[in-house]
């Protein structure tokens, strides 16, 4: 689609009288205005470079928040732990209202909203920083100071702004401009797929990285350096989203809101006239009603439960590693090994699915996965069983922690590549008008399942009760394991069968293979 192209000439689809068959999958009305379906390039790399900025701002200040409270609060560890806590409820309690205005918004007017939520709130969290940081040093202020304390609850507040604004952003961009922007091409919507996972993978590594390097020389220079990327990046971003807006024309198109989905429900937040829900009560039980009885509800749960796991490399398992032994350097080699497999799923996963088509690709991404995490559990009880008065228990447990991290690396090829799966499923089945809506009440499911990650191991907190944890995150990963194969029984009518012997399938005569 060429940028300098005139405007296409809207066509109203055909009114669906009946709804579709759970066989059937939704696909979008809009499409882009090129022959061929392919995406420009220019659009492509704007759209890529504004989601860069977006996630590597979002991951930058999410780890540096970490290392500015624990600077600023060296004694205690409550102020973090209410921080995070807060940032989760506010994604778990208000992620519907974000579904709806994606749903029922003007696309630009969104993404910008997005933006400059993000931007804004960190800009403001991080003055929040500077001022508690500065009258900890001069004044040598007590955590439990008055002014300390309305501060840090502004700091939180602007942390939850900034959560919802970057599920806003990221749900808008990835489950909707994506779709409408690759139109009816579908290896262009996957390859976009895989290289905005690479995007956020990237930047969930170097991001924490960077500001931790900068953090050493000193915080407040890394507060500022967290304030002035986010400075500079705003008006890149609300520029380069905006011109994205201007080449495709599909993005232009008025949405219908009122009027009955192609599956046979009313609109998510319209009573049965149509007319638009005043009581928020009311627009969340709507969503979740609509999301638990939706065809994609079985991939879209299992991805979300997936959450539910303290095996990956972030605090809960990195805090476990040093606890036995582990240096800085083993756990940054760690940390690189994991993200190194996780990167490789954004190529494998694409070429998996070109061959056996998305819901059999999710079912081999999710076996490769539990049999990793199986390796992974029998690893650690077969070598953590010796208590630490026993001879050569040091030693072991370090063995353990290593067959876990080794394990959990190769697992990650498999929790991407699903995750891949399930973002293609999820796409082609749920219909244009309502992609905010279900992602919203997925995204709220996904920060509850973390947090009760979290609480596992505030009940089992000491490093030799970490093999509970670990048992709850696998049980985790074979109940999405099971919910998903019910989703490939219930389409396809078996699970397994062995691969096709000739060249590359068309995907809905794999799909559909019975």
């Amino acid at each position: 689609m060429a940028s300098n192209r005139s405007p296409t000439v809207e066509v109203q689809p055909p009114a669906i009288t009946s709804p579709m068959s759970p066989h059937q999958s939704i696909r979008s009305s809009h499409q882009t205005s090129s022959p061929t379906g392919a995406v420009p390039a220019n659009i492509a790399s704007l759209l890529y470079t504004s989601h860069f900025l977006s996630t590597w701002n979002s991951r930058l200040f999410e780890f540096g928040a970490v290392l500015f409270l624990a600077s600023i609060f060296p004694d205690t560890l409550q102020p973090m732990s209410v921080y995070a806590l807060m940032r989760c409820a506010a994604a778990i309690i208000l992620s519907q209202p974000v579904g709806h205005l994606i749903d029922h918004g003007n696309r630009l007017s969104v993404v910008r909203l997005s933006i400059l939520g993000q931007r804004g709130a960190v800009i403001f969290s991080c003055a929040c920083f500077l001022i508690m940081h500065t009258k900890n040093q001069v004044l040598s202020t007590e955590p439990e100071d008055l002014h300390q304390g309305v501060i840090f609850g502004l700091a939180v507040m602007a942390a939850c702004i900034e959560k919802l604004a970057s599920i806003m952003n990221s749900v808008s961009v990835e489950r909707d401009w994506v779709v409408v922007i690759a139109g009816e091409n579908d290896h262009a919507r996957r390859e976009m797929n895989a290289k905005m996972r690479r995007i956020d993978l990237l930047c969930k590594l170097l991001g924490p990285l960077a500001i931790s390097m900068i953090a050493i020389i000193s915080t407040p220079v890394a507060i500022w350096a967290t304030l002035g990327m986010n400075i500079v990046a705003v008006g890149v971003e609300y520029a380069f989203i905006a011109r994205v807006y201007g080449m495709v024309p599909d993005l232009r198109r008025q949405r219908v809101t009122e009027t009955q989905d192609r599956t046979g429900y009313h609109e998510v937040g319209s009573n049965s006239q149509g007319t638009t829900m005043s009581n928020p009560i009311s627009r969340f039980s709507s969503s979740l009603l609509f999301y638990f009885r939706h065809a994609a509800f079985l991939p879209s749960f299992s991805l979300a439960l997936l959450y539910l796991t303290v095996l990956s490399f972030s605090g809960q398992m990195i805090t476990y590693l040093i606890s036995v032994g582990y240096t800085s350097f083993h756990v940054g080699l760690a940390r690189t090994l994991g993200t190194a497999f996780e990167l490789s799923a954004t190529w494998a996963a694409p070429m998996l699915v070109r061959r056996i088509g998305d819901i059999r690709g999710g079912i081999w991404s999710l076996s490769w996965q539990m049999a990793c995490l199986a390796a992974a559990v029998a690893w650690l009880f077969i070598y953590a069983n010796r208590t630490m008065d026993h001879p050569g228990a040091g030693v072991n447990n370090w063995i353990s922690a290593t067959g876990l991290a080794v394990s959990v690396a190769l697992s990650r090829v498999g929790l991407w590549g699903y995750d891949l799966c399930a973002q293609n499923i999820i796409q082609e089945e749920v219909e244009p008008d309502h992609r905010g809506a279900f992602s919203a009440v997925e995204t709220s499911v996904q920060n509850l399942f973390e947090l009760i990650s979290y609480s596992t191991t505030i009940i089992f907190s000491r490093p030799d009760q970490f093999k509970w944890p670990v048992v709850i995150s696998i049980a985790a990963v074979y109940i999405s394991g099971g919910l998903y194969a019910t989703f490939v029984r219930k389409r396809r009518g078996h699970l397994f069968h062995a691969p096709p012997s000739h060249c590359l399938c068309n995907k809905n005569e794999i799909d559909t293979r019975a």
